[in-house]
């Protein structure tokens, strides 16, 4: 820097709100932003999600009349996570072609699968009896191989029901490989894969848990999702990794706490990087706003523009729709 002040004179460009947006480095757009929704198997109406205000877990016909919503407001995309009726330890109703995701996952890219893309979470944790993530050894641990098998079924289920895109949360060693290798082979070699490639095993989850009816009946995910204050070559390697067996797209989650690994991972890679604004980061700020400690509307824009400007490409949350109608 060549000039001090009294002649360089940053306030200059802050001087009144056409200037700063004519130089805004960071700007949102619907169309980065991805809307979570949760369809519920039996339900009659929706129900809403009491540590989550806004938040419903939908019937079929509620999910669709959201989705329209949704499209209308320009937001990219939507991420459905199906509750079954019933739950067993292999989570059998997750690939079943007429389980709860599918059929939502049908009747959601009929209705708006030209307007925005249609994403399912691959995973078991909604659908087993026990919450975890995948098949479970007589000791209670997490079969890593044996799950992978699940999620190739899962994976080919949800793209023959209409899934323009999968997104593997399981944190497996090995799931985004064995996905693509199952896609590929059932004839979906065209149907991406956005990796949860860092997810760490956080307290910010609760609220979804809620949502989903998926929180572990024993135990935690630490076994296979990342440790917090673990070491950031080790979200990079799992990255590198997930690259390497076939991913099209990258996440880390949750966001708002891990703004220097979206960063970084942002910096190695050069695929889309997404970053999952999580049910604790949205729960914090509705009920600080309920109690009238912040500016709510304020609180909502400057965390996702800071997401954005970490380097996520793409960013799920449950205000997509709110904020893409006020862009």
């Amino acid at each position: 820097m060549s000039a001090q002040y009294p002649v360089a004179r940053p306030r200059r460009l802050r001087r009144g709100p056409a200037v700063r947006r004519l130089v805004q480095g960071n700007r949102l757009h619907a169309a980065d932003l991805i809307l979570p929704m949760f369809v519920k198997e039996g339900l009659t109406e929706p129900q809403p999600v009491a540590s989550m205000p806004g938040v419903f877990q939908h019937t079929r016909d509620s999910l669709r009349k959201a989705a329209h919503e949704a499209a209308e407001a320009g937001v990219g995309g939507l991420i459905l996570f199906g509750i079954p009726a019933v739950k067993d330890a292999r989570g059998s109703a997750a690939d079943d072609p007429d389980g709860i995701l599918q059929r939502a996952l049908r009747d959601v890219n009929h209705e708006v699968g030209d307007s925005l893309v249609v994403l399912a979470d691959t995973c078991l944790d909604e659908f087993t009896d026990h919450g975890h993530c995948g098949i479970l050894t007589p000791s209670g641990d997490v079969d890593n191989d044996a799950t992978l098998e699940r999620y190739a079924s899962i994976a080919v289920a949800q793209a023959e029901a209409g899934a323009q895109m999968v997104a593997p949360s399981g944190m497996m060693d090995g799931q985004v490989g064995a996905i693509r290798t199952a896609l590929d082979a059932a004839g979906h070699a065209g149907v991406p894969i956005l990796a949860y490639s860092v997810k760490y095993a956080s307290a910010f989850y609760g609220p979804f848990r809620d949502a989903a009816e998926c929180a572990p009946q024993f135990g935690d995910r630490s076994t296979h999702q990342q440790d917090p204050a673990g070491p950031l070559d080790e979200a990079l390697r799992e990255v590198r990794l997930d690259l390497a067996e076939g991913a099209d797209a990258v996440m880390v989650k949750p966001a708002g706490a891990y703004l220097d690994v979206i960063t970084r991972v942002r910096a190695e890679v050069d695929v889309p990087v997404a970053a999952y604004q999580v049910s604790g980061e949205y729960a914090m700020i509705e009920a600080a706003a309920a109690n009238g400690w912040i500016d709510r509307d304020r609180m909502i824009h400057e965390s996702l523009v800071a997401i954005k400007r970490a380097g996520a490409d793409l960013i799920l949350t449950y205000w997509a729709v709110e904020v893409a109608r006020g862009l």
